[in-house]
């Protein structure tokens, strides 16, 4: 799942590619802005990427479109 995290001054958004499934990430990010806490995911390769809540701007999960080739016709 690819999740796109919008940064509150930060010119470019952090893009994440996890394995976990929507209901799971919204948890996760439901959980840190109650508390005022910090947003953990863990990307496909094992990262973690950590984002205090304070400071997240937006968040977009989604799909991916990852290894498409070609064009639509």
């Amino acid at each position: 799942m690819e999740v796109k995290i919008g940064v509150q001054h930060a010119p470019r958004e952090l893009v994440v590619d996890s394995a976990d499934s929507a209901e799971e990430i919204q948890a996760a990010l439901d959980a840190a802005l109650s508390g005022d806490g910090t947003l953990a995911l863990s990307d496909s390769r094992g990262r973690r990427v950590l984002v205090p809540a304070r400071n997240i701007a937006y968040v977009e999960i989604g799909g991916g479109v990852s290894g498409q080739v070609g064009f639509r016709g």
